[in-house]
């Protein structure tokens, strides 16, 4: 079993499907009838859907090394405040669980964004 898609609700789901492709290093292709969805790897599809309101949610991203470089690179680089942990997703520290490195952000609707290197 593994999970196929899931929705995550924004205000603008292009705008927010363009900003986490981005950020994230990946490719977003336009929409698909009401959704705009950023394509994770070859079994996960992330589909934003327009809403107008919803409760903000937690996404978790197990990242390689070098994907976290990238992403923490673009992160800084766009200004974005971050942080080590769900209750301090701005206070500008990394964490380091379980021997890797981690950290959380705030997307443009809000939702807590995780990239982490190990479980």
């Amino acid at each position: 079993m593994e999970l196929n898609h899931t929705i995550v609700p924004a205000l603008d789901h292009e705008a927010s499907a363009k900003f986490f492709a981005e950020i994230m290093g990946l490719a977003y292709e336009g929409p698909i009838g009401h959704f705009a969805p950023v394509k994770i790897n070859s079994a996960l599809t992330l589909d934003f859907d327009k809403a107008t309101e919803f409760t903000r949610q937690h996404y978790a991203f197990k990242v390689s090394d070098v994907e976290f470089d990238g992403i923490f690179a673009r992160i800084q680089a766009a200004g974005i405040q971050y942080g080590s942990g769900p209750q301090t997703p701005d206070n500008g520290e990394l964490n380091h669980r379980s021997g890797g490195r981690g950290f959380y952000w705030r997307d443009r609707d809000s939702h807590l964004m995780e990239v982490l290197t190990r479980d």
